[in-house]
């Protein structure tokens, strides 16, 4: 059983566990069910931004401990204040040590869109992505049939959230593309043998439906890289890793943001 098996297996598990234990009403009673989410694609659009989607990850199954003891309100803020389009927030807890309560003080201490990086499998995590206050919610294809996208994707629109769909290959975006996703994302890292290439974005750059912002996610460390990426046709580019290694990932943020922005004006 690779990772990503183990990682589904224990999501399973887990949400038995957690569907015993709270109630749909109890979800739907969060004050942030009836706030109007911030667009996603919106805020990747925007030209005074840097379409960076800047995550915040403690952990990582191929890399172990990044910075188990970074602070929410420091990285976000920081995040946001150096040119972030939006927040990436991990809250899967076994194998990424992330939890809602992260995302919900991001969602308080920020105005920005906050995407939930979580492996959803259920409809019960739909409603708890937006009791937790995400304006969009990740779906990876790689976990999921094409009928359960369809439906996942469906009540996430309905509740007004904004659907990023993860793709690595072109046969995953044929099968699982649909009417209610607003962000395609290639993953460049194989979820099997954790390895990155940025050619996996390249390589789909030209399938992927122009009425959807696309974004390139993985292995992402040079303005270089989102250079060629941007030239492609990306205009988001999801990085956690390379801001988390650092002991003040927003300075690095703001660092390589800068840089990014300098090469962008001449694109």
């Amino acid at each position: 059983m690779n990772i990503l098996e183990k990682i589904v297996e224990k999501k399973k598990a887990d949400l038995a566990v957690l569907k015993e234990r709270s109630t749909i009403k109890g979800l739907e009673a969060s004050p942030f069910f009836s706030t109007p989410v911030v667009s996603l694609r919106k805020y990747l659009l925007r030209p005074d931004k840097t379409g960076i989607i800047a995550e915040f990850k403690r952990h990582s199954p191929s890399k172990g401990a990044l910075n188990p003891y970074a602070s929410i309100e420091k990285v976000t803020i920081g995040y946001m204040q150096a040119g972030a389009s939006a927040l990436s927030i991990l809250t899967e807890g076994p194998f990424f040590q992330g939890k809602n309560s992260d995302l919900t003080e991001a969602r308080q201490l920020n105005f920005c869109p906050i995407l939930r990086k979580d492996f959803i499998i259920d409809e019960w995590q739909v409603l708890e992505t937006k009791s937790i206050g995400a304006d969009a919610m990740l779906l990876i294809a790689t976990i999921l049939k094409p009928e359960e996208t369809m439906n996942l994707a469906k009540l996430g629109k309905e509740l007004g959230l904004e659907i990023l769909l993860e793709v690595h290959d072109q046969e995953e975006l044929d099968l699982h593309f649909n009417e209610y996703i607003n962000v395609v994302g290639v993953n460049n890292r194989n979820l099997k043998t954790f390895e990155t290439n940025i050619n996996h974005s390249l390589d789909l750059a030209d399938f992927i439906p122009s009425s959807v912002v696309k974004i390139s996610e993985s292995g992402l460390d040079s303005a270089v890289q989102l250079a060629t990426l941007y030239d492609a046709g990306f205009r988001g580019f999801l990085i956690g890793e390379k801001f988390m290694r650092s002991s003040h990932p927003e300075v690095a943020a703001a660092t390589f943001m800068k840089e990014w922005m300098t090469v962008k004006s001449g694109l």
